[in-house]
């Protein structure tokens, strides 16, 4: 499942999706992307009124419609689902944003290549799997998520933790608990050389949280 991109930031509704449905993070892998511009055959940039895709795909093309003022955008639901569209309506008034692999299953042509903001452009996705199961014998990353009361001090406590154990902390995003004012949840990425310090700082860090969850132990995987 697709979690952040370099350009376009955190996927926020997939974190909700992976604490809710309690799936378990086991891997990552960074990939990198290539959005092209792909039009029916005979289709010219100039005849165009309407651009469609995923609203994270547009987000990483931005710089690129600033020159086409013109153009309306219209967000959907997958990249792909925008190629098909075009193909299956016959729409020579719309471009989708999409990869090479829409293009060839839809049968249009790229009329504008990488038009992604900046050309170092990547997702990192999570392997996920339905249970928490699997023991994993090389680990030194760990996605987790937790809650702190809203007062001074209550997120530092836990976060100084970490770094007494010199325990990495990658990444922290928080989201709002829906329906409830002034409450986040933190999601937090973490690594470790050694294992028992991470231990030792997880076994501390459960007196000052709540609702806590480590959604999953993995390998750290930096290859892009």
């Amino acid at each position: 499942m697709a979690i952040e991109n370099s350009i376009a930031g955190s996927l926020l509704p997939n974190y909700t999706l992976i604490r809710e449905y309690n799936f378990a993070v086991t891997g990552e892998v960074y990939l990198p992307i290539q959005l092209h511009l792909m039009a029916l055959p005979g289709v010219k940039l100039e005849d165009v009124k309407y651009v469609t895709s995923h609203p994270i795909a547009i987000r990483q093309c931005i710089d690129f419609f600033d020159e086409f003022p013109h153009l309306k955008v219209v967000e959907s639901v997958d990249t792909a689902a925008c190629a098909k569209k075009i193909r299956d309506e016959q729409l020579t008034d719309t471009v989708a944003i999409a990869n090479t692999l829409a293009a060839e299953l839809y049968g249009l042509n790229i009329i504008e290549r990488r038009i992604e903001s900046n050309k170092k452009n990547y997702t990192r996705f999570l392997i996920l799997q339905n249970d928490k199961t699997e023991d994993l014998t090389e680990i030194n990353k760990s996605s987790i998520c937790f809650q702190v009361g809203n007062h001074v001090g209550a997120l530092s406590k836990v976060l100084n933790i970490f770094a007494e154990q010199n325990v990495n902390l990658s990444k922290i995003q928080s989201m709002p608990v829906l329906g409830k004012r002034n409450e986040y949840y933190f999601y937090v990425d973490m690594e470790w050389t050694e294992s028992e310090k991470y231990d030792i700082a997880i076994r501390k860090a459960l007196k000052y949280t709540v609702n806590f969850n480590i959604m999953g132990v993995y390998l750290k995987n930096d290859i892009v």
